[in-house]
C-alpha cells in the first residue's frame, strides 16, 4: 500500500510503498479515504516533540474511511461501515489511571503509563490502509464526507470539548482567541449554541471571514475584547500562550478560560495584573474529552450546522500539505485523498 512514510525527525514525508497491516483481536482494517494533518503530526516529525518510536514511522490520527476487514472478538462493527479513527485507541489498562475506568480521553493520553495513540505509538492514518482497535472508532453520520470527516476527529473534537467544558450558560458571551484550524469550528459551535460570539484575531485578513463563521465582533487582543464588553467564556485555540495570557484582560468576572491547544514553548502567567485571582476565574485544560463529546460534534456537522473549512491534498503531494500546515498557510484544515 501507499503511505507517507518520515524517514527522521525532519526529514521531509515521502509517499512509499509498505505493507498491509492486519487487524489483530479487537481491530478492524480500515481503508482509508481521507487524513487531516494535524499541526501536531508536523511537531511529531520535525522535533518538536519525541519522534515516534514506530518502523516505518507513520502519522496521523485524523483518518476517515471504510471497513473492510475486521478481526477476531469484534462484533461493534461490519465490514462497509464508514468509520473515523481516534487519537486514543485505548489505556493500557493495568496502570493506576486505568484502575479509575475512565473512558478513552486525551487524558489517557497523557496519564496512562502506555497508552495506545494512533500515529505515535501505534501506526497512524496517511496511509492507503491502517488497522486500530475496533472500540476506538466512531461511526459517521450519513452525509458527512470522508473530507468533511477528517478535521472533526481531532480539530473539531477539541473545539467541541473545550466549549463544553468552558460550560456556558444562557446568555453568556464566548470569545475564541485565534481563528485557524481550532478557531474557525469553535466560533460555528458557538454560532450554533445560540451565544454571542467574539473572534480575537490580529490578522485584519480573517475578520470578515470571522463574521461569516458566526463572529458578533472581531477584536485584535484582550484590550479590545475588554472595551467591547468583555466575555464569560474564552477558548484559547491558538497555539500561544503568550497571546492567552494578553486575552486575559478582556474577561468578565467568574468567567472560564479553556485552553484547546499546546503552546510548546511558551506559558501562560497567572500574575497579579491578570486579576485571576480577584475576578475569580476559572482554568480548565481541554483536549479531546470523551466519545459522547465527539458524538455531539459530529451531530452539529451532519445537520449542517457546523462546517469544517477544508484544503484538499492528493496523497502524492502530502509532502507538500506538511509544508503547508507548517507555515499557517492552510485555510483552515489541510486533508489529504487517499
Amino acid at each position: 500500500m501507499k503511505a507517507a512514510v518520515v524517514p527522521a525527525p525532519g526529514a521531509r514525508w515521502e509517499l512509499g510503498e509498505v505493507p498491509v497491516p492486519r487487524p489483530g483481536p479487537g481491530q478492524v482494517l480500515i481503508r482509508v479515504r481521507a487524513c487531516g494533518v494535524c499541526h501536531n503530526d508536523v511537531w511529531l516529525t520535525n522535533g518538536v516533540y519525541d519522534f515516534p518510536p514506530l518502523d516505518p514511522v507513520i502519522v496521523g490520527h485524523e483518518a476517515a474511511g471504510e471497513v473492510v476487514e475486521v478481526g477476531p472478538g469484534v462484533t461493534t462493527r461490519e465490514v462497509g461501515d464508514r468509520v473515523g479513527a481516534t487519537w486514543v485507541q485505548r489505556g493500557c489498562g493495568r496502570c493506576d489511571y486505568c484502575a479509575r475506568g475512565l473512558p478513552p480521553t486525551g487524558q489517557t493520553a497523557m496519564c496512562c503509563a502506555a497508552p495506545v495513540l494512533t500515529g505515535m505509538t501505534a501506526p497512524g492514518g496517511h496511509a492507503e490502509y491502517m488497522a486500530v482497535e475496533a472500540s476506538s472508532t466512531v461511526l459517521l453520520p450519513g452525509g458527512v464526507s470522508y473530507e468533511a470527516a477528517a478535521p472533526v476527529l481531532c480539530a473539531g473534537y477539541t473545539a467541541w470539548s473545550a466549549l463544553r467544558a468552558a460550560e456556558p450558560a444562557p446568555g453568556d458571551r464566548v470569545a475564541v482567541l485565534g481563528v485557524g484550524g481550532l478557531g474557525h469550528l469553535a466560533l460555528q459551535f458557538a454560532r450554533a449554541c445560540g451565544f454571542e460570539t467574539v473572534a480575537v484575531t490580529r490578522s485584519p485578513d480573517k475578520r470578515e471571514l470571522a463574521t461569516s463563521l458566526g463572529a458578533g465582533a472581531v477584536v485584535s487582543g484582550g484590550a479590545g475584547l475588554r472595551d467591547a464588553g468583555g466575555a464569560d467564556v474564552l477558548l484559547v485555540t491558538n497555539t500561544s500562550y503568550a497571546a492567552a495570557t494578553e486575552a486575559l484582560q478582556g474577561m468578565r468576572p467568574g468567567g472560564r478560560v479553556a485552553l484547546a491547544t499546546i503552546d510548546p514553548v511558551g506559558a501562560l502567567e497567572l500574575g497579579p495584573s491578570s486579576l485571576v485571582w480577584a475576578k475569580r476565574l476559572r482554568v480548565t485544560g481541554v483536549t479531546h474529552d470523551g466519545p459522547d463529546r465527539l458524538a455531539e460534534a459530529f451531530r452539529l456537522v451532519a445537520e449542517g450546522k457546523v462546517t469544517p473549512m477544508v484544503e484538499e491534498f492528493p496523497k502524492e503531494d502530502v509532502a507538500d500539505a506538511v509544508e503547508a500546515v507548517d507555515k499557517g498557510a492552510v485555510r483552515f484544515r489541510a486533508v489529504v485523498r487517499y
